[in-house]
């Protein structure tokens, strides 16, 4: 057996779900159609719909207004999904899953007659196939600098949407193999509004990917440990490599174990175990924000290469800045949406205290020997000669430290925050699972609203 037929077999008779991996995928669905429709007016959005027009005809429905073919829907709409970099990350893929996986889905969901349960059912198998995918390789590939959004979630989510066309083991591993012909994407554009169009281009990848192989298009199925394939590729230095054994005998849902992180600031994940560190630290000790003569931040590696703009000239690069995010943190005691506008660029880029914050990282022996997640540091100089210390080891939203109800619902209202009926469609998709159908998801679709 093949690593892929491996996952093909687990994806085509999964365990039977729990209600908690159930509930789970609800939230992460929930949260990604709040970001989704948050980013339909971003510029990278516009700009991926506007370069394909619209479909009179069209079989998938665009957030920014109109149809197209399932491909182009599943760009567009990923692209919207990750634009404004508010939508959760996944650690086994170190991937952006749900804002590549929900598109896709939701492209191919008309033609599937799919309802909430079968939405939930494909998500959860489209999220273990990233986290089998990403296994072989994990931080290496990542390190090395490919965009694990849309490497590995290119092929992961193929398996999602071959299953949610009905495919049977041999078409969910074609689409697993011709996923790995398609990955690519390199970290070198954070901070540019190619980003989020990798999480487009990983939506549109796995639907073709599913649809080819409906088709009978096949490739090798050894493509993922094999010579010149994606382990030797894109493995970076050190890569795990694949067990197959633990694959097929995985019986407990990797969002129960390791689990989604949905975001509670709108910037780049690599900020955010300092920013919530520097919150739980102004909770604990009083000072005077402008006395801060020096903070000091320890992150790994990564994070230190995907935090490239000291001096951000925009929003794109302003979500990419440890300086710029930290800073307003501090000033704010909170981050938003609003923050990352060119007018709060304009404003707030120029604030001293940005040149007082500094960056250094893991070296690579260190996190080569570390047995768990190692945490990120901030170190806190004031002018009276106190030095504050604190760290933190995960980011908020995780298993270990989830979001309440009340921050999960204040977070999708902010992002539906124009639109009719918000408390019915949080209801429905918090009923996922008893759905008949998804039309209740049309108003996400109107052209009315996406041009509003």
């Amino acid at each position: 057996m093949t690593v892929i037929e491996t996952i093909a077999n687990w994806c085509w008779a999964p365990p039977t779900s729990s209600d908690t991996a159930r509930r789970l995928a609800r939230e992460a669905i929930a949260d990604t159609v709040a970001c989704l429709y948050a980013g339909r007016n971003d510029m990278s959005t516009r700009a991926v719909a506007d370069a394909f027009g619209r479909q009179a005809d069209g079989e998938a429905a665009l957030v920014t207004g109109g149809r197209h073919s399932q491909s182009v829907a599943a760009l567009v709409n990923g692209t919207a999904a990750h634009a404004l970099d508010y939508d959760d990350n996944f650690r086994p893929g170190m991937s952006h899953a749900s804002a590549v996986i929900l598109p896709a889905l939701l492209a191919v969901a008309n033609r599937a007659s799919a309802s909430g349960c079968m939405l939930v059912d494909a998500y959860l198998v489209a999220l273990q196939a990233q986290a089998f995918v990403g296994s072989g390789v994990a931080g290496s590939h990542y390190t090395a600098g490919w965009h694990g959004t849309s490497t590995v979630g290119s092929i992961g989510t193929a398996a999602g949407v071959a299953t949610l066309l009905g495919l049977d083991a041999a078409g969910i591993a074609r689409s697993l193999s011709l996923g790995a012909s398609m990955a690519s994407g390199t970290k070198g554009q954070f901070g540019t509004p190619v980003k989020p169009f990798h999480a487009g281009m990983a939506a549109r990848n796995a639907v073709e990917a599913a649809l080819l192989a409906a088709q009978g298009l096949s490739g090798r199925l050894d493509i993922l440990e094999g010579e010149q394939g994606f382990l030797e590729m894109f493995g970076g230095i050190g890569p795990l490599g694949y067990d197959i054994n633990t694959i097929a005998q995985t019986r407990e849902h990797t969002i129960e174990t390791a689990g989604v992180m949905p975001k509670m600031h709108p910037c780049c994940g690599s900020t955010h175990m300092i920013v919530d560190a520097a919150l739980d630290l102004m909770q604990m000790e009083q000072f005077d924000i402008d006395a801060i003569v020096s903070a000091e931040c320890h992150v790994g590696i990564a994070n230190y290469r995907n935090l490239a703009y000291p001096e951000p000239r925009d929003e794109m690069q302003a979500r990419f800045s440890m300086q710029y995010c930290l800073s307003l943190a501090l000033r704010r005691k909170t981050l938003v949406l609003s923050d990352f506008t060119p007018a709060a660029i304009e404003s707030f880029a120029s604030d001293p205290l940005l040149t007082k914050i500094s960056m250094t990282h893991y070296s690579a022996e260190e996190e080569a020997a570390a047995k768990s997640n190692l945490p990120h540091r901030l170190t806190i100089t004031l002018s009276d000669g106190r030095i504050l210390e604190t760290q933190r080891a995960a980011a908020r939203g995780g298993l270990a430290n989830p979001f309440q109800d009340d921050a999960r619902r204040a977070k999708i209202s902010n992002c539906l925050d124009d639109m009719e009926d918000v408390e019915l469609i949080q209801t429905k998709l918090n009923q996922l699972d008893d759905q008949p159908d998804l039309h209740f998801l049309d108003v996400l679709f109107d052209g009315r609203a996406a041009a509003a």
